[in-house]
């Protein structure tokens, strides 16, 4: 639940570290860790304090940002799980939304479209929504991702069915559905 800084401070107890210095502890223990599974809980957490916008200031100090995007290359898909549902948390925010589109996270989030972990694909399609922007849009709605979109459409998974049917409704128009159905390289899945 979002919060302001007055509950925060009435929530916070004397002997626990500010908010600020939770949050680089984390980055700290992310990047120092020799247990993948320390480092898969550290970055949950850092998914989760990305959900509430009061945390926007503390995460982007923290270079958060970073290694959301940097983990989306990471081997292990559930690190690329909670980097991308970290970002899908964030990029609401307007100097976030830019600092991803200029550094080349629709490439990064584009990629992760083909994960076989359906929470990643779900993150990285709302992600790619909350990147919309006039200057994005060509980038975001390539035919390749297009294409994922069409495929993800007549998945048996209602969540990202859905999730792909609003972002070709909303962000696609039907000229550039049509090219990619039309296109030789369009691959629907086999139908079950």
């Amino acid at each position: 639940m979002f919060s302001t800084f007055k509950s925060l401070k009435q929530r916070t107890s004397k002997n626990k570290p500010e908010r600020k210095e939770f949050l680089k502890l984390l980055v700290h223990e992310f990047n120092n860790t020799p247990s993948q599974e320390m480092k898969q809980q550290t970055l949950a957490n850092l998914a989760n304090f990305a959900y509430d916008p009061i945390n926007y200031g503390y995460l982007k100090e923290n270079s958060i940002l970073n290694v959301f995007m940097d983990t989306l290359n990471d081997g292990d898909p559930i690190l690329v799980r909670f980097a991308a549902a970290g970002l899908c948390n964030i990029v609401l925010d307007p100097e976030t939304k830019d600092y991803v589109i200029a550094n080349g996270g629709i490439e990064a989030i584009s990629r992760c479209l083909s994960s076989k972990d359906e929470q990643t694909v779900e993150s990285c399609i709302t992600a790619l929504m909350y990147l919309v922007t006039n200057e994005s849009k060509a980038a975001i709605t390539s035919a390749e991702v297009i294409q994922c979109m069409l495929l993800f459409a007549d998945s048996t998974n209602v969540r990202l069915s859905n999730l792909a049917k609003i972002f070709l409704e909303d962000y696609c128009t039907p000229q550039q559905i049509d090219a990619v159905k039309n296109s030789v390289q369009f691959i629907p899945l086999p139908t079950t």
